[in-house]
């Protein structure tokens, strides 16, 4: 019987963005087309990935902005982030850069598993404000993994949660690694 993985996520981005959308759809396998605005949710859900067996707990968060502060409990003993913008609102793509860069100085600075995901991916190109590549571009920057998703469609929510699994692991593992870097 393999080992159950703990690991914790918070979901943070710009309001009506979709975290809780992309949340219910991967636990529940089901779109809500209403529901009130979230405060905070927690949502827990048991997953194979390979051989191995994860308890994973998503922390949907409610919607943040440019000035928003961040609680310690979005910085400590969390595992990792997806980071959500809609692919129709510049205003929260812009609000996604801010939430990565207080992430980033919250946590000392060091690198962060993070998934950033582009969603309503499934709307017209005429609604669509931010392309893909800008996406991918801020991605890169960062170090992450970049996704463009439909929580209505169900398109890519598995694939998000997985992929925030490997990038836990990932970016843990990759603390033993050689660097160019030598003290003397």
């Amino acid at each position: 019987m393999p080992l159950v993985r703990y690991r914790k996520v918070v979901i943070l981005g710009y309001r009506s963005v979709g975290k809780t959308s992309l949340a219910h759809q991967f636990i529940n396998e089901e779109f809500l087309d209403c529901y009130d605005p979230t405060v905070e949710s927690t949502y827990n859900k048991m997953l194979m990935l390979g051989k191995d067996e994860f308890h994973l707990q998503l922390v949907d968060t409610a919607g943040q902005d440019e000035y928003t502060i961040l609680p310690h409990s979005f910085i400590i003993g969390i595992h990792g982030y997806v980071l959500v913008y809609s692919v129709t609102s510049l205003k929260s793509f812009q609000v996604v850069k801010s939430l990565h860069s207080k992430l980033y100085e919250s946590r000392g600075k060091t690198r962060m598993p993070v998934v950033l995901v582009g969603n309503k991916a499934d709307l017209s190109l005429e609604s669509r404000q931010v392309k893909t590549d800008e996406g991918r571009k801020l991605a890169d920057s960062w170090g992450a993994v970049f996704l463009e998703s439909s929580a209505k469609e169900n398109q890519m929510t598995q694939g998000i949660f997985t992929r925030i699994i490997e990038e836990i692991d990932r970016v843990d593992n990759s603390y033993g690694e050689q660097r160019s870097c030598i003290l003397m």
